[in-house]
């Protein structure tokens, strides 16, 4: 049996399998539950029944995607929790494996970092009732995840390998606009990323800055020219996104035009950019990664018991991922290690990208996909100080992610509370009320 599990070093698709098949079924028992609509459900869900009669349009404040996804499954299963909740499961499965799949290729097709990372984001708290909920961010942390991963896999291989997955990226990053334009930012990251490393690669080969515009003789992305690349990053997730929009030229009430697509597009700036009262539960960005204001999606007697669902993360991670921020800065300021830096300055950011938006009113699932990039920051941050001795700090701090996890577990997935005041039990600050 040893020999079986050492085997699995070398077999990442069969571990991934073996990771998503755990998700999936942790992220699906006791999805019904709660079995009424619960949290901003209540926009999602009559928006995705829109979708599905084509009757009119509801929710213009965000594009379409996400909510087809939700109607995809409500199709399927029906108009129901399991239908409304199936496509976010699938998503949250989508994720953790995005996970695993761009540690796996960062770290050079090395399984310990890689599954630390995919153990993390299950029992990243954010993903788990995000993946149990109708709502939008769980299918934009996947599409950008898995955007960066086709990006990493480009990086190497065939121009013609090259090029195809350069557009399947653009393609993931079109989707992920066109599922909220929180977004956006990460396109242009994503085509800043990929400039900086060609000017690097110039730097380190000791060529003029006219060869990190060349195709040829590239170490990273080989074919692909530079301008070029980008322009059709942009030109594909550009016609990606307006692709998305083709429901809503068959509405039965108020369909849209060509003209009045691009008209929908300043309806929905001013829809997200409009002045909103204040919110019980908004917070400012400052205290997203200090947990200061977690939200209850559902709080009321369901089912014959009081059940609650906190949007809360996983302290052990969360917190820690601070620190694991702080270290990769560290090791790159010790040893120009540039996986570190990368990672650090992905989850910083996905953080600052809030500082900019005009957004009148904050709210802790913004941080959704800040969570998602911090799980990956600990599993580098592990892999590179423990310098492959294997001492075993990863496994004991899963174990105590664990142990969070499976405390904070009835006020996730809405288990049976004791009486009205059970919450009680988990509220360890006043601003967790």
């Amino acid at each position: 049996m040893l020999d079986r599990l050492k085997a699995l070093r070398t077999r990442p698709y069969l571990v991934a399998l073996l990771v998503g098949i755990a998700a999936q079924l942790l992220f699906t028992i006791h999805l019904d539950q709660p079995s009424r609509i619960m949290f901003d459900e209540v926009h999602y869900v009559p928006a995705a029944q829109a979708l599905l009669d084509l009757s009119a349009p509801r929710n213009i404040e965000h594009p379409l995607v996400a909510k087809q996804l939700i109607a995809a499954g409500m199709a399927i299963f029906g108009d129901n929790p399991f239908g409304w909740r199936a496509f976010p499961t699938l998503a949250g499965t989508a994720t953790v494996l995005g996970v695993f799949a761009l540690l796996w290729l960062l770290m050079g097709g090395r399984m310990r970092p890689a599954l630390v990372g995919a153990a993390l984001a299950m029992l990243n708290q954010t993903i788990f009732v995000q993946a149990r909920t109708a709502m939008l961010d769980i299918f934009l942390g996947a599409f950008l995840i898995w955007a960066m991963v086709l990006m990493l896999w480009a990086a190497h291989g065939s121009p013609r390998q090259v090029l195809w997955r350069w557009i399947g990226a653009s393609v993931l990053l079109g989707l992920a606009v066109g599922t909220k334009w929180a977004a956006v930012p990460y396109v242009a990251l994503a085509g800043l990323a990929f400039l900086v490393i060609r000017i690097g690669d110039a730097r380190r080969a000791k060529k003029p800055l006219s060869f990190a515009l060349a195709g040829k003789d590239q170490p990273h992305w080989p074919g692909l020219a530079t301008i070029p690349a980008l322009l059709l990053m942009g030109a594909v997730s550009i016609v990606t996104y307006f692709l998305t929009f083709w429901p809503a030229f068959f509405y039965a009430v108020g369909p849209i035009d060509l003209p009045g697509l691009f008209r929908l597009q300043g309806e929905m700036y001013a829809a997200q950019t409009q002045v909103l009262a204040r919110h019980t539960y908004q917070s400012d960005w400052w205290s997203w990664p200090l947990m200061i204001r977690p939200i209850w999606y559902f709080y009321e007697w369901d089912n014959g018991a009081q059940r609650g669902v906190l949007l809360i993360g996983n302290p052990v991670i969360m917190w820690a991922g601070l620190v694991g921020v702080l270290a990769c800065f560290w090791a790159w300021f010790r040893t120009k290690a540039i996986r570190p830096l990368a990672m650090a300055l992905l989850w910083t950011a996905s953080v600052a990208i809030y500082i900019v938006i005009p957004k009148s009113l904050g709210f802790y699932y913004y941080y959704h996909l800040s969570g998602i990039f911090l799980c990956a920051v600990l599993a580098v941050a592990f892999d590179h100080f423990d310098r492959g001795r294997n001492k075993g700090w990863e496994e004991w701090f899963i174990a105590l992610a664990l142990v969070a996890f499976v405390y904070f577990y009835p006020i996730l997935a809405a288990s049976p509370l004791q009486d009205p005041q059970g919450f009680t039990h988990w509220m360890w600050f006043d601003s967790w009320r």
